[in-house]
């Protein structure tokens, strides 16, 4: 296929030729994979670089990559080996001649530590440059010790900071080695924050400092570029839809008794913290991170003890669990306590009348009893699976925000997609809503529906999807290409 770039997309491309190092935050849909290729494309003529490593989510590495650089005419002549698989197999493939090697992410640390094979990519691309923003993670700490190899390197996503701006410490330390918002983490706080949250000494949750916001923008935007999809394509309408689902009296007991219960578990388990870890009895409560501020304590519960991120998380997982309608039990089964999604999604099974419809499921309980209900439903996991959605040979499909939700092109087989259980994370939200509304998609209107238990923990997960959209767009609109004067500008 001819590739005719839009005016942002050479500006895009422009960019990475003239930044060795590169933080592009294309949102969704804007072709950032053709956009970087093209790059590279010029850079291996111009013979400023030799070898390219790209670092991506698994399916991402192993399918979408090469299928961008087999679909455009102009990307051909580039040769490529995909790193994953065995340990052998990505031996294999790290030890050929090729310009490009494609490798998951998860085998960064085996790469760099255990593989034998000496670091030789002079330009790295990192494809969602947001599953870097931990600095204690390994894979971190091993790119970040062949950082100084890296004659280039570049950072894609469309989410900089799906949980807030303490995300862009790490993914901006990787890329220009600290120059910017420093080495350390604790200095970078000091800079920008303050706590919000704490108890006993311990901090958990912080807020931006007034006017730190601006600041980060400043120090950041020498070497980063934005783009919204809204601005640069005729996207097709997005339209979101709540479906909001109601148990009866006998399913709400039965949700409120396990909440009841689950609750105590979680204060009980808090106490034990306490009087190990020395909290002194403080009668605070505080939600800590990974998610799940705010979400802890319903109207109406006292606030009797701190509760640490591990028990809030476990909390707010399985009343995740019980709005969907089951949850495992500590003996590992399933308690089924009502159907009203599964009765919604037939619904809406049926209003699409034999049109493709995508469903986004969180538990594996969620799609067995999905799949009970409805057997001609596809878990979309192999490229044959995601080829066949493509082609109209999938009715319902199901996919899996985790696993599915970078970087693969669902659009040609679909425009609608069904939220069955939400997801605390921002970044799989909107990637996973970005594979139907995306560039390439034909249908006029796209169409996402969201499963929403009435009274439950759902109402606060799309609350704080909303929230934090608000904080990621913000960033986005300060460092937007098209704002800065002398470039090119829509």
């Amino acid at each position: 296929m001819e590739y005719i770039p839009h005016e942002y997309q050479t500006y895009a491309t422009q960019f990475i030729l003239d930044h060795p190092v590169a933080a592009i935050l294309l949102q969704m849909g804007l072709g950032k994979s053709v956009i970087t290729l093209t790059a590279i494309k010029a850079l291996l003529e111009k013979e400023e670089i030799r070898r390219i490593l790209v670092v991506a989510p698994l399916r991402v590495a192993r399918d979408t990559w090469p299928e961008e650089i087999r679909k455009w005419d102009h990307l051909r002549d580039l040769t490529f080996s995909v790193a994953v698989g065995t340990a052998d197999e990505r031996r294999n493939a790290l030890t050929e001649s090729s310009q490009i090697t494609l490798i998951n992410r998860e085998n960064i640390p085996w790469l760099v530590e255990q593989s034998g094979i000496p670091f030789c990519w002079d330009m790295v691309v990192i494809d969602e440059l947001s599953s870097f923003k931990n600095w204690q993670a390994k894979r971190f700490r091993a790119l970040m010790k062949v950082r100084p190899q890296m004659k280039r390197i570049v950072g894609l996503t469309g989410t900089p900071s799906p949980n807030g701006y303490m995300d862009l410490f790490a993914e901006y330390r990787l890329l220009d080695r600290g120059e910017r918002l420093g080495r350390h983490i604790t200095r970078y706080r000091e800079a920008y924050f303050l706590p919000d949250r704490w108890g006993n000494g311990r901090v958990f949750t912080w807020k931006l400092r007034p006017g730190a916001d601006e600041e980060i923008y400043r120090k950041i935007q020498d070497i980063t570029v934005s783009m919204k999809s809204v601005d640069h394509l005729k996207m097709p309408e997005c339209v979101m839809i709540n479906v909001t689902v109601r148990m009866d009296e006998r399913e709400r007991s039965m949700y409120e008794t396990l909440k009841d219960e689950l609750f105590l578990k979680v204060i009980n388990a808090s106490r034990r913290g306490s009087a190990e870890g020395g909290l002194e009895g403080k009668h605070t409560a505080v939600a800590g991170g990974n998610n799940v501020a705010g979400c802890l304590l319903d109207k109406g519960k006292p606030p009797e003890m701190v509760i640490d991120a591990k028990n809030a998380s476990v909390l707010c997982n399985k009343l995740s669990q019980m709005a969907n309608g089951a949850v495992y039990t500590d003996e590992s089964q399933v308690a089924r306590i009502h159907d009203r999604k599964l009765d919604a999604l037939e619904d809406l099974i049926e209003a699409a009348n034999g049109n493709p419809l995508l469903i986004a499921y969180w538990y594996q309980h969620d799609i067995d009893r999905i799949r009970q209900r409805f057997p001609e439903v596809r878990v979309l996991k192999s490229a044959v699976d995601m080829a066949d959605w493509n082609a109209g040979r999938i009715a319902v499909g199901a996919i899996h925000p985790a696993s599915a939700g970078h970087g693969l092109n669902l659009q040609a087989g679909g425009s609608t997609l069904v939220w069955f259980g939400l997801t605390w994370s921002l970044e799989l939200y909107q990637q996973t809503n970005a594979r139907l509304w995306r560039q390439g998609q034909k249908a006029e209107t796209v169409v996402i529906h969201h499963l929403v238990t009435e009274g439950t923990i759902d109402e606060r997960i799309l609350e704080a999807l909303k929230q934090k959209d608000r904080s990621q767009e913000s960033l986005i609109d300060a460092v937007r290409w098209s704002m800065r004067k002398g470039d090119y500008a829509a």
